[in-house]
């Protein structure tokens, strides 16, 4: 279906039920995931890798958002998938599709997606030899360079806190590459419930952390547990006195030159690889 004006911000869906194109209506506000997370249950993917990947996990597509260009390209990745045959797919000049979203959309394609339900944590769990804990990060785009360190360096899975940005709001999704469409992960309750779940399956937890009594990464990692829990916090905060409470080793990357610690996303990747299953 071609789009060539916004005055009607509901262009019909073929469902009769007016949403149309409002899914995609100004992706910039924060807003998005207050909106469509709990209400909508939606989430936004961009670019066609992020697309295909997302169909690859089995999520459904509401409606999809192109520019011609990518036509083809989006047709052929659609073909073969169940239920998609009615799905609308809206194509639009680039200035107009900035016009709606609010950004240049220079990846060319949008898919609105159903959110998968959540596993719950003890699912989550089963099976896993290691797991990331992040906890209250609120930066989507260190979420989503975790997410693709754990893909990439062999993590079973993600579990984040309640106040945790949503590994699934659209900043988070692309700067993973798509991985978060890939990595199981669910909500961990607080401390108070989420160590003894923990400990239940077999899990150590390790909270990367700067403490006196910390040990450092690659003598921590010499002995590693086989079933490890990597705990990392918020930026610039680090991980909350019950998350320090709840851990069972302090683990600390040993820096140089008075270089105190990594940016959160780096220093994820530095432990999964140190801590990787062997």
């Amino acid at each position: 279906m071609r789009i060539t004006s916004l005055d009607d911000d509901t262009v019909a869906d073929g469902s009769g039920t007016g949403r149309g194109i409002a899914d995609y209506s100004r992706l910039t506000d924060v807003a998005l995931r207050r909106v469509t997370e709990p209400a909508g249950g939606l989430y936004i993917a961009e670019s066609t890798k992020v697309i295909s990947r997302a169909l690859a996990a089995g999520h459904r597509p509401r409606s999809v958002l192109l520019q011609e260009q990518w036509l083809g390209d989006v047709e052929r990745m659609l073909a073969g998938v169940p239920d998609t045959a009615q799905l609308p797919v809206y194509v639009g000049d680039a200035a107009l599709l900035e016009q709606l979203t609010g950004y240049n959309l220079h990846r060319g394609a949008l898919a609105a997606m159903h959110r998968p339900a959540l596993p719950t944590v003890p699912e989550l769990l089963t099976g896993a030899r290691r797991v990331v804990v992040l906890e209250d990060i609120v930066d989507h785009t260190n979420v989503g360079a975790i997410f693709r360190a754990v893909a990439g360096l062999g993590a079973d899975a993600v579990l984040v806190s309640p106040r945790c940005a949503d590994p699934l709001y659209r900043r988070s999704v692309r700067v993973s590459m798509g991985t978060v469409l890939q990595v199981p992960w669910t909500r961990l309750p607080e401390w108070s419930e989420a160590k003894p779940m923990l400990a239940e399956a077999g899990f150590h937890i390790a909270a990367l952390a700067l403490a006196d009594d910390a040990v450092d990464l690659d003598a921590f990692a010499a002995h590693a547990p086989e079933r490890l829990a990597i705990a990392f916090g918020a930026e610039g905060d680090g991980l909350s006195r019950h998350a320090l409470a709840a851990a069972d080793t302090i683990v600390r990357i040993p820096m140089l030159h008075g270089v105190d610690s990594l940016n959160v996303a780096s220093a994820s990747a530095v432990a999964l690889w140190a801590l990787r299953a062997r």
